[in-house]
């Protein structure tokens, strides 16, 4: 099962490519459900008309991945529905659910933006680390699984798990980043390998290469969950340059670690004769900050336009407007936090990490309240504004009700027009 949501070529190509691999190891697509917004194979921007690749060197990945759930139908309770095999519950798309029996392992890839507690959809609202617990646990309390691992691609990802993951579900999870960190783009424009000259975008993320060139690479019936496991770390630090590479963390029962990797992707019969824990690749791989995909593409777009003045005009403003939104967001934070605490307080408090195994928030029904009320007023958050959940996540471990709140949002925010960030045209994160 796979899902991202439709920002960037990086995150589509990455699922299309899970895709692939599973496909080659022999898995069917009746047993594949696939979540993609599916706007970027034939997106004008796209150099290579219906084509998708996930590497400078690499091939169509796009070819053949089913459309399940495609557009407007990639939502958090469609992948709530399909993990349990609802199909009463599913809203659009093929209908394909995850109709498992207690025999059965569960290979679960998830892409996309995040931020503490919570990870992206490209239809609102957002996922949250303690609904998708409580997913997981009603999975298991279905006794219609074995095993499952599940892989997930985000910034600030193992804030989704830590505190919350329990060890009795057997579930193995790893993430891209811890619960602070950003995880990164890679096979950038200007960086080395770089993506084709036509493209303008990354091809891919830094921890989804990782374990997916790992994996058409090594023999998955020698290499265990470990041993894929500490590669994927090594080479998503970067080589231990973590200000350019983020640490990959574990949850949930680690006891299957030993197990063969073939169990959950399949295998391919062409890498029979590879090792099964050596990766091809050993030098550092230029990144970008994930949040700031979007900036690199339409700088990129930009710099390509210099001959056509209107075009080019246009770019700035769509860059300038973006840059605006972000300021806009980081200023109205900073001062909510002033309101509520004090000058003297409010960063401190708002930036407060929870202690190592607790989770981002007491009350999740809260932090979604808090989120709701400050996009009502101060507009949507936006996958760079998804970084400020643990500001949100503080506000209500500090007792704030939601009246203040509200009066705050609307002291730091009066006067200000959303326009296109505005919730009711981006939809509300909670």
């Amino acid at each position: 099962m796979l899902v991202l949501d439709d920002a960037y070529k990086l995150i589509i190509a990455d699922v299309c490519h899970a895709y692939q691999i599973l496909k080659k190891g022999g898995l069917k697509d009746e047993n594949i459900v696939v979540f993609m917004y599916d706007d970027i194979a034939d997106n004008p921007l796209n150099p290579r008309k219906g084509v998708i690749i996930n590497h400078p060197k690499g091939e169509d990945v796009y070819a053949g991945v089913p459309k399940d759930y495609t557009g407007e139908h990639v939502t958090a309770e469609n992948m709530y529905a399909v993990l349990l095999g609802n199909k009463s519950a599913v809203n659009g798309g093929s209908g394909k659910v995850i109709d498992s029996k207690p025999n059965d392992r569960i290979f679960l890839y998830y892409s996309d933006h995040g931020g503490p507690g919570v990870l992206g959809m490209p239809n609102m609202p957002f996922l949250y680390g303690k609904d998708f617990i409580e997913v997981l646990k009603k999975k298991h309390a279905s006794k219609s699984y074995k095993e499952m691992l599940i892989y997930i691609e985000a910034c600030e990802s193992g804030s989704v798990f830590e505190g919350l993951m329990p060890e009795d579900l057997n579930i193995y999870v790893t993430t891209a980043s811890n619960a602070e960190e950003s995880s990164w783009g890679t096979y950038c424009p200007g960086m080395n390998p770089a993506p084709p000259p036509e493209f303008m975008t990354c091809l891919g993320d830094l921890y989804s290469i990782a374990w997916m060139e790992a994996s058409e690479t090594h023999n998955l019936k020698k290499e265990t969950i470990n041993q894929q496991y500490e590669k994927v770390k090594e080479r998503t630090s970067n080589y231990n340059t973590y200000t350019a590479g983020s640490h990959v963390m574990e949850y949930g029962n680690k006891s299957l670690k030993p197990e063969k990797l073939y169990l959950y992707q399949g295998f391919d019969p062409a890498t029979v004769n590879l090792p099964p824990n050596r990766l091809p690749l050993d030098f550092k791989l230029g990144v970008v900050n994930q949040r700031d995909a979007d900036i690199l593409f339409l700088w990129n777009k930009y710099e390509r336009s210099r001959d056509k003045p209107e075009e080019k005009h246009k770019i700035l403003q769509e860059i300038t407007e973006t840059m605006k939104h972000r300021i806009h967001l980081d200023s109205s934070i900073e001062l909510i936090g002033k309101l509520l605490f004090g000058p003297n307080n409010g960063q401190s408090v708002l930036s407060t990490k929870p202690r190592p195994g607790m989770p981002l928030v007491d009350d999740w029904d809260c932090l979604k309240s808090m989120v709701h009320v400050f996009e009502k007023q101060c507009g949507s958050l936006t996958q760079y504004g998804m970084k400020h959940m643990r500001a949100f996540a503080n506000i209500c471990n500090e007792g704030i009700l939601l009246q203040a709140m509200e009066e705050v949002c609307v002291a730091a925010c009066s006067g200000h027009n959303s326009g296109l960030w505005h919730p009711l045209l981006q939809g509300y994160s909670a």
